[in-house]
């Protein structure tokens, strides 16, 4: 914690941001104030749509085109960022003010070697060039967890999983050693071992060089753990500040009491009933789908002389999807969960090995039943940018399954659009919006919605509540156990996030290296874990860790109070 008398880093007075739209301004964020000292580390937290991206790229000075600061100012060593030209934000970014942006697809070169993408950027600030540059890119992907991160740093970004290329941004991120980090939701995408690894080495940043870091985040339990102080926004309005700990513990304001009830902990009691066997039916009958002994093995990289030894992805896997319950695949990124997932969709072929649905084999369906297959199985995938077409509108994007399985009247067709929405908790007229006017965590909630418009009887669930905050994220959990009791739907669900596994999940998979290393009933799993990996990744899940006594609490404005 940096001493009182310490002068700000970052200082931000009265900030007011608004957005231009077709039906005139609207007000993102009001009269924000923040004080932030070298080597102190700020949690921003609030429901998806709060305001706090909002602030992280106006302090950057990369708003939309049509959002703009209207009054206050954002001090950065005494100048204020709002008034600086472009030239000088160019200097600033990366050398004085790093980020870690959210989402990793949307913010990478897609035709360029990560390696090279992480070189440019000491390059461009005159840190390193050539060799020293390219060998630094390596360093900084050992120091962000990748494994062989000289192999790594020569492939693109569409060959590492989601979580890697998260990774690659915390790298980029670093890479300068800036005096100031803005991250932006840098561990939603990672498992509970790797963040653990990130979150050591930028606290080990601060301490070293007086890094000050903004981390916006919806993980209350991380923030407690790991902030100096907490800032909570609602709606624009920042409602409760305090040492983050304090905040977590005793909180001020009812909207900070419904965050922290809604965050998923260990301790938190399961959404889902544990399944009574029924011994009158036959095991055949009870299995949806299955994974027996697939294998997925990617070809070696050309290279000047022959090709690199083959990728083996996914080793032996042998899993049980049964009738109205939920499995889950749980392992650290690159483990070979999202793997397991596009084999089950058949958006990749097996290497060898089968896929079972139904008791059909899903490997050797074509046309009309491949299409069949297609409708009774729905995913939902980690990345809620990519998931979505920019040019369509929501309605057009939900509305889309349903024309491709010609399905319905234009009329009905609409209904079911406003019955999608209103089951993901987003209002109808969001309907005619596109992506680009939506959060990360409303896109989510459209591609689920997208997902479960066709009424399936499975849905591949890939990292699919990553990106939301604990408030919507619970509202989902429970949604998705609802239908589940309703309608008898199977699940297969991705996660690096133990805490929502063991609320959700009704088996659980663990992963390492592409193969089973442990699975079992969630309760029996969790409770006594046979293997030290799954140890290991129930004991790297952060928890609220008491601190000193800090000052009080400041209740800044009750959410009730600005709309009264």
């Amino acid at each position: 914690m940096p001493s009182a008398s310490i002068a700000p880093l970052l200082s931000i007075r009265d900030l007011h941001i608004e957005f231009d739209t077709p039906n005139g301004p609207i007000t993102a964020v009001r009269g924000v104030n923040l004080d932030l000292k070298p080597a102190q580390t700020v949690a921003i937290v609030g429901e998806s749509g709060s305001g706090k991206s909002t602030i992280a790229a106006a302090i950057n000075g990369l708003l939309a085109r049509n959002g703009r600061v209207t009054r206050g100012e954002i001090l950065f060593e005494g100048r204020d960022l709002v008034k600086a030209s472009e030239a000088e934000l160019r200097r600033i970014r990366g050398s004085g003010i790093g980020l870690v942006p959210q989402d990793p697809m949307s913010n990478l070169n897609p035709i360029q070697r990560v390696g090279t993408q992480i070189a440019e950027v000491l390059r461009v600030h005159g840190q390193a060039s050539g060799k020293s540059a390219r060998a630094r890119a390596v360093e900084l992907l050992d120091m962000v967890g990748i494994d062989d991160p000289a192999r790594r740093a020569r492939q693109y970004p569409h060959e590492l999983s989601g979580g890697m290329r998260q990774r690659v941004l915390i790298a980029i991120g670093l890479a300068c050693r800036p005096r100031l980090l803005i991250a932006d939701e840098p561990t939603s995408a990672l498992d509970v071992t790797v963040q653990k690894v990130i979150l050591d080495e930028l606290q080990s940043l601060t301490a070293e060089m007086g890094t000050a870091v903004i981390l916006i985040t919806h993980d209350l339990p991380l923030a407690s753990e790991r902030c100096d102080e907490a800032l909570v926004m609602f709606r624009g309005d920042m409602i409760e500040r305090g040492p983050a700990a304090r905040v977590m513990q005793t909180p001020q304001s009812d909207y900070t009491r419904r965050l922290i009830d809604a965050a998923p902990t260990l301790a938190a009691p399961r959404l889902v009933r544990t399944p009574v066997a029924n011994t009158t039916t036959a095991a055949s009958q009870r299995v949806l789908a299955e994974l027996v002994a697939a294998r997925k093995e990617y070809p070696g990289v050309a290279r000047l002389f022959g090709r690199a030894a083959p990728f083996v992805a996914v080793e032996g896997m042998n899993l049980k999807i049964p009738r109205g319950q939920t499995v889950a695949v749980v392992g650290e990124s690159g483990s070979g969960k999202s793997t397991t997932a596009k084999m089950l969709l058949r958006t990749e072929a097996v290497t060898s090995g089968d896929i079972i649905f139904d008791g059909l084999a899903v490997t050797r369906l074509r046309r009309r039943r491949l299409n069949d297959f297609r409708r009774r199985v729905q995913p939902v995938f980690q990345n809620p940018y990519g998931s979505l077409d920019a040019r369509w509108t929501i309605g057009a994007s939900i509305e889309e399954p349903l024309c491709i399985h010609r399905i319905g009247s234009p009329a009905s067709r609409q209904r079911k659009v406003e019955e999608a929405l209103d089951a993901v908790a987003l209002p109808r007229e969001m309907a005619s919006r596109l992506p680009a006017e939506l959060s990360g965590g409303q896109r989510q909630r459209v591609a689920i919605a997208r997902a479960l418009v066709l009424d399936p009887e499975l849905v591949v669930l890939d990292e699919a509540v990553s990106a939301l905050d604990v408030i919507v994220q619970a509202q989902i959990l429970r949604l998705l156990v609802d239908l589940q009791e309703k309608l008898g739907l199977s699940y297969l669900f991705i996660s690096h996030d133990l805490a929502v596994v063991r609320q959700i999940a009704h088996h659980v998979y663990v992963m390492q290296h592409g193969n089973i290393v442990e699975h079992g009933e969630t309760e029996a799993l969790f409770a006594a874990p046979r293997e030290a990996y799954t140890r290991q990744l129930l004991a790297a899940i952060p928890g609220v860790t008491p601190r000193p006594p800090a000052p009080e609490v400041v209740l800044l404005r009750s959410p009730a109070a600005r709309t009264a």
